[in-house]
């Protein structure tokens, strides 16, 4: 269990860590949402856990286990293209707080694929978790139409990526044939990495000169600095990763304990945003105002609220995760 604790709290420190590496990213003129160069090198970290995986010989699911792992990445590579490119025009502050509604997208994914019901408190916490999302909705008109436009790509994304987290989930606990955490975190890297390599070879190389490699000059950036953020963005992905594979299989509540670590990590994000960045780089989106924090306190509330509310739904379960594995197979059948 300490080994669990362990890596969950890395899951939230290396999830922390990714929206304030993207802003250097932007910063040194290698975010183009179009090329997508740095959403390349997030894949390529955890994609590297195949190698030892294939050295330790283990045995492997059936061809049908691992297409329904490539399917749930394909979907979740468009879910993490939003939530990063809404990230890179709404800043980490925002992205912090709308991100963390992973939790209650978690939740009603979760009732609908996994047959969990809700109580009263709980929807009482989703509804709360609304009103915070529609107070930083309001808040972010004001910072002008790309903040507005990074807020809904990252609002569309986070409910995406909520819908991996059950995906995920229920190929590892609840269908008749499962799949190790390692496993699935190589499977779904490994696609997402040659998928994004294929569109760096087509797209992004034909296109480099202008963009990336003017926006590298304009920003002062050297070759040496950009591929050591690149680098960098590529090893917390391998952490966050691993741990929140191994989270979503052996941490109680399984995909709504994830989800409700984005509760804590908004808090983190939100904080060191403003000593790292407001009034270095950016605008008003980098600092603290009122309006952000009445935002963040009443998500960050709902999503702890929800915590609170829940563990009791666990009580009495039989798998490893917390949900009966017989009765919901159906729901999880991917072809």
């Amino acid at each position: 269990m300490t080994s669990t604790m362990s890596r969950a709290g890395l899951y939230v420190l290396s999830g922390c860590s990714q929206p304030l590496i993207l802003t250097l990213l932007k910063d040194a003129g290698l975010a183009d949402p179009t090329c997508q160069l740095y959403m390349f090198f997030y894949s390529l970290g955890p994609a590297t856990i195949i190698f030892p995986l294939l050295l330790e010989k283990a045995k492997w699911p059936s061809t049908r286990m691992i297409l329904k792992a490539a399917g749930i990445c394909l979907f979740d590579i468009v879910a993490t293209v939003m939530n990063y490119t809404g990230a890179s025009l709404a800043g980490p502050t925002i992205f912090s707080i709308v991100y963390s509604s992973v939790t209650i997208w978690t939740a009603c994914f979760s009732q609908i694929m996994l047959g969990r019901v809700m109580n009263a408190r709980q929807w009482m916490a989703v509804a709360v978790v609304f009103g915070g999302l529609v107070l930083t909705a309001v808040d972010s008109q004001q910072l002008g139409e790309k903040v507005t436009h990074g807020l809904f790509l990252i609002l569309a994304g986070s409910a995406m990526h909520a819908m991996t987290y059950i995906m995920s989930e229920g190929i590892m606990t609840v269908t008749k044939e499962v799949i190790s955490a390692r496993q699935n975190n190589a499977i779904q890297s490994g696609v997402a990495a040659a998928t994004l390599l294929l569109w760096q070879l087509f797209y992004t190389l034909p296109r480099w000169n202008e963009r990336i490699w003017v926006p590298m000059q304009a920003a002062g950036t050297t070759m040496s600095y950009g591929l050591g953020i690149l680098m960098l963005f590529s090893l917390s992905n391998l952490v966050h990763s691993s741990t929140f594979f191994h989270t979503l299989r052996y941490f109680p509540g399984g995909s709504t304990s994830a989800g409700v670590m984005k509760g804590l990590q908004a808090v983190l994000v939100f904080v060191a945003t403003h000593f790292v960045y407001c009034g270095r780089t950016g605008g008003e989106e980098m600092c603290f105002t009122q309006a952000k924090l009445l935002s963040l306190v009443t998500v960050a509330g709902g999503v702890m609220g929800y915590g609170l509310a829940t563990p009791r739904e666990y009580e009495g379960a039989t798998s490893t995760a917390g949900y009966e594995p017989v009765d919901n197979v159906a729901a999880l059948e991917i072809t």
